[in-house]
């Protein structure tokens, strides 16, 4: 049957229905939204060491994927190098260990850096793991202009819901900053922040709690650049987001869409915006890894598909799918083709994306996306009223808040107020445990040994010189984006340029 690719209700309960494309957004950033191109599919990927994590790369790219995510282990996303002693026993377990420019030329070996999309989901030391891209990059001759990708760079949430944090507020925000100023001129396709809301609602918050927390964040690093001297329209359009995808398919659609009007309001009205796509909040979407289960494992494939669905619906610019088995490991290579598998069964054979905004005009849509922009509106103004997201986050006003949340959700779990099929009802004897992927521990041997090579090959006086450069200039308040590149291309690794900001900054104790 042909349908039209726009519906447009003139009227819905007295309210006109405004077209997709056009302010405050509600209905999708795009007028023809995916009737042209459909979301860009991430599949987040990342372990064991650089030649390990390529390998799926090259896999993935193979079978569709439109964009790579990059996960980094542990040690990484805290500032140590792999064989610094609180790294031990965590190479390459949650992500791939990165500790050297040769680590990140081994894992983007043989990736058209100036065609392909990446997201790397790196907070503390966001500065470095860009720097080191950008490196790879000027080694390859693909000039900055044609790098496009995204970094997370969003570290207010890691105070607020997830831990991988090193420097004290202030100074973090500093540097988020500095990122900021620097990719305004350098890398200026790249997006220098993916403000996120996927990890605050992991941590067990409720829709409204994350639209507000993660709006609340943006605010913050807006002020922050404006306050740097940045105008609005220098940094806003690069600006992107990051959100969950929840089990409950209605309220998650509503929310993306209370999300993006409230957003694009906030900023009109408080910024007044010369440039368009200032306004506009492009946003990744992550299926909930707090949703799956590790029994009847298959049945994950089904809640992963309802809230790449929702994503959909929501009006996602990127998409990624989790795989069915991450509630008991990394995920498998089959799995993880199953995950984009999904993706794709829903963009080239459901024929969704061929109407715009297909729920808009809904009567329980448009109702659930109006409550939800006034309750998290409402919460984003006490935050300001108590004095700001890092006076809230030093009291833990936030953290409250998402754990009273979170506990409500198990009790209800728990006392089936909340079926879960399979974990709390429906429940069977597994008669064949899923595969687990397993990490080889000659992996972290082998990349500490390579990192000890890596520095014994390299100028000693050179890099001792730029760490008293890169040292000088976080003392003194400048920007250490270019130091810290220079620093790269002189071989500092990540754990060197970590200590040396540490002098300065101080380490965060929680």
């Amino acid at each position: 049957m042909e349908k039209k690719s726009l519906f447009n209700a003139q009227d819905r309960a007295g309210k006109t229905l405004e077209s997709p494309g056009a302010y405050p957004f509600t209905r999708g950033i795009h007028p023809t939204m995916y009737t042209k191109k459909v979301w860009t599919m991430r599949q987040y990927a990342g372990f064991g060491d650089a030649r390990s994590s390529n390998e799926r790369y090259q896999y993935l790219l193979s079978q569709g994927i439109t964009g790579l995510s990059i996960a980094f282990d542990l040690p990484t996303q805290m500032g140590y190098d792999s064989d610094h002693p609180l790294a031990q026993g965590e190479v390459g377990r949650v992500g791939v260990a990165i500790s050297s420019l040769e680590d990140m030329e081994i894992v983007l070996n043989q990736i058209p850096l100036d065609q392909v999309s990446t997201s790397m989901t790196i907070n503390s030391t966001a500065a470095i793991l860009l720097c080191l891209y950008i490196a790879v990059a000027d080694k390859n001759g693909v000039p900055r202009s044609k790098l496009r990708g995204t970094i997370q760079n969003d570290v207010l949430k890691e105070y607020i819901a997830r831990g991988t944090y090193i420097f004290p507020p202030s100074p973090s925000l500093k540097i988020t900053t500095d990122l900021f100023e620097f990719c305004k001129n350098e890398v200026s396709e790249w997006n220098t922040i993916s403000i996120s809301g996927y990890h605050i609602r992991e941590a067990g918050s409720t829709a409204v709690q994350e639209v507000a927390f993660t709006l609340s964040d943006g605010l913050t690093y807006v002020q922050a650049a404006l306050d740097r001297g940045l105008k609005i329209d220098d940094f806003a359009p690069r600006l992107s987001f990051f959100f969950n995808v929840h089990n409950d398919f209605l309220e998650e659609i509503a929310k993306f869409r209370a999300a993006r009007r409230l957003w694009a309001k906030l900023i009109q009205e408080r910024y007044e915006p010369k440039d368009k796509k200032s306004l506009l909040l492009r946003f990744h979407a992550q299926t909930a890894g707090s949703t799956l289960i590790p029994v009847q494992v298959d049945t994950n494939v089904i809640r992963v598909t309802l809230q790449c669905l929702a994503a959909a619906l929501g009006g996602a610019q990127s998409i990624h799918t989790n795989s069915r088995d991450e509630a008991l490991g990394l995920p498998t290579e089959e799995a993880a083709l199953l995950a984009l598998r999904t993706q794709q069964v829903i963009a080239f054979e459901s024929a969704m994306p061929s109407v715009v905004d297909p729920l808009g005009g809904s009567y329980a849509i448009e109702e659930m996306t109006d409550k939800i922009e006034a309750e998290a509106k409402k919460l984003i103004e006490t935050i300001e009223t108590k004095g700001g997201v890092v006076k809230c986050i030093e009291e833990g006003w936030q953290q409250g808040l998402i754990q009273e949340a979170a506990y409500n959700y198990q009790m209800d779990i728990e006392n089936k107020k909340r079926i879960v099929v399979g974990l709390n009802s429906f429940q069977q004897k597994e008669k064949h445990p899923a595969k687990i992927l397993a990490i080889d521990p000659k992996i972290e041997k082998e990349q500490v040994e390579r990192l000890k090579a890596f520095r014994a090959r390299r100028d000693s006086n050179k890099h001792q010189q730029v760490q008293a450069e890169l040292l000088k200039v976080a003392s003194e308040g400048g920007n250490v984006v270019p130091v810290i590149l220079k620093a790269i291309h002189g071989h500092s690794t990540l754990g060197e340029i970590t200590s040396t900001l540490e002098k300065v900054f101080g380490r965060y104790k929680g």
